[in-house]
């Protein structure tokens, strides 16, 4: 006899909405006690993010879904657009944190006139930025932390596709910085490469993403309570042009680590 049928759902939901997504779905299955109210709204709607509601009202397309469960498992495997298509959402589905991939039209890249604008048939968004001629590449991405999870690390991850299978940015150069837009203040938070030898640089190796593309860490860093900062990240390469390799860059994504 499973101990737990005895228990009134409403308890059973309060003790799920103190675990996490991961728990509650094992639980569903080892314990019939525990199927109903596993799919509570209740329980999903405590595994959802606080503004959850403010963020899917700004998707490019309708958000549809039955039960909070529903849009919670939508959301972490099939991220939205927002902010005109240029913005990734999705979550964590370890734990409901928010992540962002920002479009490569939401970020600063050095040398304008060596970028083309085209569409890929792997890219979330309509158009990715393609390197015309070889040189030195400054790229730069921004977020209000306040539209990250609190108390929560994450971690900034260039993503980027090469046309040709070779080591173009081994060498580069990686910042992360917190910035007070009102004072103008800034902290500089991790920086790689830049206390070893320039044939090593910051000493990463890219890795392969499931989507098909390509991604390698630029740093990482910690989002307090409450904070009301900006946090950039920034990749410099200048010692091992890349252009010539075919590279695209889609975005830079900031999740969970």
């Amino acid at each position: 006899m499973d101990p737990f049928a005895r228990l009134p759902e409403e308890c059973i939901s309060t003790i799920l909405s103190l675990t996490s997504p991961m728990d509650t779905t094992k639980f569903s299955i080892i314990s019939h006690g525990f199927k109903s109210a596993s799919d509570s709204d209740n329980v999903w709607e405590r595994f959802l993010p606080p503004d959850y509601r403010q963020i899917i009202s700004t998707s490019v397309s309708p958000v549809l879904y039955a039960t909070k469960k529903h849009l919670y498992f939508n959301l972490c495997h099939s991220p939205i657009l927002l902010h005109e298509g240029n913005t990734s959402f999705s979550l964590d589905i370890r734990n409901g944190k928010k992540c962002y991939v920002l479009g490569a039209r939401k970020l600063l890249l050095s040398w304008g006139g060596c970028w083309s604008w085209t569409q890929h048939p792997q890219s979330r968004f309509s158009e990715v930025a393609k390197l015309k001629c070889p040189g030195s590449i400054h790229i730069r991405g921004k977020i209000k932390t306040q539209m990250l999870s609190s108390n929560t690390a994450y971690a900034a991850y260039l993503v980027f596709h090469l046309a040709e299978r070779l080591n173009g940015l081994e060498s580069s150069r990686t910042v992360i910085r917190f910035v007070d837009p009102q004072i103008g203040n800034s902290m500089i938070v991790t920086v790689e490469g830049t206390e070893k030898p320039e044939s090593e640089g910051t000493g990463k190796i890219a890795q392969m993403r499931r989507d098909g593309w390509m991604e390698i860490e630029m740093g990482n860093f910690y989002n307090g309570e409450d904070d009301n900062r900006e946090v950039e990240a920034w990749l410099i390469e200048i010692n091992n042009p890349v252009g010539k390799s075919g590279f695209i860059v889609e975005g830079i994504e900031f999740r969970p680590v």
